[in-house]
């Protein structure tokens, strides 16, 4: 059950203009696009026909380079194969375009590239969720194994298969007609080929202008981080990656009917790598860094191919060795690639996000009574082989109060608290959440219930603005999905999650630094920013993993009236704290581990006279 947002007490702070965050570091600036869009759409007019299908070269590997910076740059997630997907892109429409016997129930695409491009992406999408489902359970080293296993299996494939055409490859594919204007000239698919890039950079960079976007960009902030705030990271690894695949495949049906001819040759590994040197030279995690990775690598390759056979009086693969040199000298000297070099030749202005003052807000929970117990752990126990983390563990927590988790080093309270949260499971026992067994359950489903959480070591997006953090926490308040965040359908919601996120920013008096890098922060208001984020999930309980560390005295005088407001609205409260003086002036009741297990419960003013936690507490506080 919900009600409209009433907005609750904050702390107070100054009056401010309307503030704005940085937006993703793909945009451009309008008057660069606009010279960019001029130049390409003259090209064919005025460039010789060399360099006319050079650039056709240049558009048909963005379009895969810039699925990989979306998988690679933006989500963590290294491909070698994504020129097996080419090569399925183009060997579905050369099937269906040139072969003459096709079966009776797929006669009726036969002869048309669009239907063959229809049925391209689509069996692309199918395989990559196959593949995708399974090599995606991997990860470290083994992912990037994996995806050079089904890259190589596919390259294979194509090769032996006799209605392939083996390696010989498949012949008579016809070109792409649009309204009978046939695309049989490099400067006539050229447009072609643009379109589809370009569309294709628009879509993405909108796509990551999105709450879907955020949460994507959260994969790099790690899958604890991304699940706690009610991330689907399963999800959004898949559709990122099936994105790439489709990318992939539109180039290769595009490749396939501007050369009228297909071989497995330009599908193998060593162009899988390639692309990948293309998203990396660029910039993996830019946008326009696919063009210009493409179009370094592409002209590179050509230049030295013509160059130093002449300079060694030999022939042979000369460039590779070049390619390899040059990755080297990027990753050590250039690690975000070419793009942002060029980015600071043309300084972006006014590429904010702006936070819309009259959007509605969004619906909040209806807070439990007072005094009802809300959280409750029984008999909870955590062993790692031999270890006992938690023994036997009880403890509840009632709405409307603050109640402390104290204990000596390694008394076993952050794995305490990761029992409660989801993020693990325990060996025994029960944690029960609004009545609701929750041992066991993933951890954005618990976020979903009402419950969010800060971490012992901050874990934010550092490149991305305060404001994006914390609409990261916002997640589960949404619900646009890919393809209207591709074609902003969902600007509407969008703009209420960032006001959302902006009225929890300056709940926390963080709102003079909404638009800078969250990474640019100090410890202290990089752990307010999390609380900012956790509530803007708009929880009903909130988990705080040593809040206070790092904060100047003001600041956790601001800190303790915030958590004091908001124990007043019903919310319930349990932190991790070492600071004692702020811990006993703030709580209603006390938890103390040693060991793993409760040594004590009750009042602060109890707890600070109990002989058991004064002998545990012997040698200092934690």
């Amino acid at each position: 059950m919900s009600k409209p947002d009433s907005r609750p007490a904050s702390i107070a702070l100054p009056a401010t203009e309307p503030v704005a965050g940085r937006r993703f570091a793909g945009f451009a600036p309008a008057h660069v696009l606009v010279a960019f869009l001029l130049l390409v759409s003259l090209a064919p007019v005025v460039l010789p026909e060399f360099y006319v299908t050079l650039l056709n070269y240049i558009g048909l590997y963005a379009l895969v380079a810039l699925g990989l910076v979306l998988l690679t740059g933006v989500g963590g997630l290294t491909s070698f194969g994504q020129a097996a997907f080419v090569g399925l892109g183009a060997y579905t429409t050369g099937v269906l375009t040139a072969s003459p016997d096709l079966p009776g129930w797929l006669a009726w695409a036969g002869g048309s590239p669009w239907l063959a491009l229809v049925i391209g992406l689509l069996l692309t999408a199918l395989v990559a969720l196959l593949v995708g489902s399974l090599t995606l359970r991997l990860s470290g080293h083994f992912l990037p194994l994996g995806t050079i296993a089904w890259g190589i299996s596919l390259y294979f494939l194509f090769g032996t298969m006799e209605t392939l055409g083996g390696h010989t490859g498949l012949t008579g594919i016809p070109s792409i007609s649009i309204f009978g204007w046939e695309l049989d000239e490099g400067r006539e698919i050229f447009y072609l080929i643009w379109v589809f890039l370009l569309a294709a950079v628009l879509t993405t960079r909108n796509l990551l202008d999105s709450r879907e976007g955020r949460a994507i960009r959260a994969l790099k902030g790690g899958m604890v981080m991304a699940e706690a705030m009610g991330v689907n990271t399963s999800r959004s690894r898949m559709v990122i990656f099936v994105i790439a695949a489709l990318h992939a495949a539109a180039s290769g049906w595009l490749y396939a009917h501007m050369q009228r001819f297909v071989n497995p040759t330009p599908f193998g590994l060593h162009i899988g790598i390639e692309y990948l040197f293309m998203a990396v030279v660029g910039g993996a995690g830019q946008v326009w860094g696919a063009i210009v990775g493409a179009g370094i690598i592409t002209v590179m390759k050509q230049w030295l191919q013509d160059w130093l056979p002449k300079l060694f009086g030999a022939s042979g693969n000369f460039e590779v060795i070049v390619f390899g040199l040059m990755m080297v000298v990027i990753l050590h000297r250039a690690r975000d690639g070419v793009w942002p070099l060029l980015a600071k030749l043309v300084p972006v202005r006014g590429q904010h996000i702006e936070v819309d003052a009259t959007a509605a807000a969004l619906p909040r929970r209806e807070m439990p009574a007072r005094g009802e117990r809300i959280l409750e752990a029984r008999k909870v126990t955590r062993k790692f082989g031999g270890l006992v983390a938690n023994n036997d563990m009880n403890l509840h927590v009632e709405a409307g109060e603050i109640l402390a988790l104290i204990g000596p080093n390694g008394a076993g309270k952050s794995t305490m608290f990761n029992q409660l949260s989801g993020v693990d499971t325990p060996t025994s026992g029960e944690v029960l959440f609004r009545g609701k067994s929750i041992a066991g359950h993933a951890s954005r489903e618990i976020a979903g219930l009402g419950m969010s959480r800060t971490f012992q070591h901050v874990k934010l997006l550092p490149k991305m603005s305060v404001l994006e953090n914390v609409a990261i926490g916002a997640h589960l308040r949404g619900s646009g999905s890919v393809v209207p965040a591709a074609w902003r359908l969902e600007r509407g919601e969008e703009a209420r999650l960032i006001a959302e996120a902006a009225h929890q920013i300056k709940r926390v008096g963080l709102e003079e630094y909404m638009h800078e890098e969250a990474g640019s922060l100090a410890l202290g208001q990089q752990r307010i920013l999390e609380i900012a984020r956790a509530l803007a999930s708009d929880p009903c309980l909130l988990l705080l993993d040593e809040p206070a560390a790092g904060l100047r005295f003001k600041e956790k005088e601001a800190l303790g009236e915030l958590l004091s407001k908001l124990r007043s609205e019903g919310m319930a409260i349990l932190l991790v704290e070492h600071d004692m003086d702020f811990v006993m002036g703030l709580v209603d009741r006390v938890v103390v581990m040693e060991f793993g297990q409760k040594i004590a419960e009750g009042l602060p003013e109890e707890i600070q006279k109990n002989p058991a936690v004064l002998e545990a507490y012997l040698g200092g506080v934690e």
